[in-house]
């Protein structure tokens, strides 16, 4: 599958459907959509305050790749904020990158992620291992259900994944991951949703979620990664077994080479080739954001947080002294 040409393909309808978002602390600047009025923007930036000290971050993706393509740097951040990670894998990748058998493959995809949790500083990894590309013929519910566990058993409160409204996804791995992903993190907070978990954990209300997309979705949270951007090359790096990343770059330069070519950018050796390659091409739609915004390099997000309470708001504005 040809994540990267995907991306590409669709890179000039993935902002714009934006919405506002108000949040204390991010600036914020406006854009506009043929078919909408003028909204909001949050341009989100690094802070070295730990305003995440003590929260749980929960991030998933259906493959090793999907985070380091699209959320590496996003996840970096909030690590350092203070956040502590949990890395939750889907599928098992039986059918992606090399190996001469679908074993093969399971077990080098697993280390990859492994490896993809390390470099981002996740503290632990759940593989659920469902059937590459298959998993729309599992029972939604099972999916929801081992989730809606972990919410609970973690306490997550904020989540990273892909957007459940994400238009004209082909991957079934994708959007049944994004679906039950959305649906678990309401019913966690629910004591009459499987109660018999409710003997080892408690419902827990997951706060906040950073949706991403191959394709055109809602914008309203652009993420500044420059900081970052070495930690999420590095996560493509390690992702030996599939996606754009891994051993790309110096098999390209080698076969260039075999044909009496070079390309500068790749170096002279398997490295530079590599992580140059990554920066260069993987990463380009970062760039091309990040450029959008006035930032070096930028994850763009549909960002949905608490909704504040119109009771609160009026009781603070018109509340007296008794």
């Amino acid at each position: 599958m040809k994540r990267r040409s995907f991306i590409s393909n669709n890179l000039a309808l993935t902002a714009m459907i934006p919405v506002s978002c108000a949040s204390m602390g991010f600036t914020s600047q406006k854009t506009v959509h043929p078919s909408l009025t003028n909204e909001e923007v949050v341009i989100e930036r690094v802070s070295d305050d730990k305003p995440h000290q003590g929260k749980v971050l929960a991030v998933i993706q259906p493959h090793c790749d999907d985070i380091p393509i699209f959320a590496a740097g996003t996840v970096a951040k909030l690590i350092y904020e203070g956040y502590t990670g949990y890395l939750i894998r889907t599928s098992n990748d039986e059918a992606a990158g090399a190996g001469a058998s679908s074993g093969e493959r399971f077990l080098n995809n697993e280390r990859d992620n492994a490896e993809v949790a390390r470099v981002l500083g996740l503290k632990k990894v759940y593989d659920l291992n469902y059937s590459n590309h298959r998993m729309d013929e599992y029972n939604i519910q099972e999916i929801k259900g081992r989730l809606i566990f972990l919410f609970r058993l973690l306490q997550v409160d904020t989540l990273i994944c892909y957007d459940p409204s994400g238009l004209y996804e082909e991957n079934p791995d994708h959007y049944v991951t994004a679906k039950a992903v959305e649906a678990a993190r309401w019913m966690a907070g629910l004591s009459s949703d499987y109660p018999e978990q409710l003997e080892v954990v408690k419902p827990h209300v997951v706060k906040e979620r950073y949706y991403f997309a191959r394709g055109p979705q809602i914008v309203n949270r652009v993420v500044d990664i420059s900081r970052f951007v070495d930690k999420k090359i590095e996560s493509n790096l390690v992702c030996k077994t599939q996606g754009p990343g891994g051993d790309t770059g110096s098999n390209l330069r080698k076969k260039l080479a075999a044909e009496g070519k070079k390309l500068q950018i790749l170096g002279d050796d398997d490295n530079t080739a590599n992580s140059n390659y990554i920066r260069e091409f993987v990463l380009e739609p970062d760039r091309v954001n990040g450029a959008k915004y006035g930032l070096e390099w930028a994850e763009c997000f549909h960002y949905i947080g608490p909704a504040p309470s119109a009771l609160d708001q009026f009781i603070q504005k018109n509340a007296v002294p008794l």
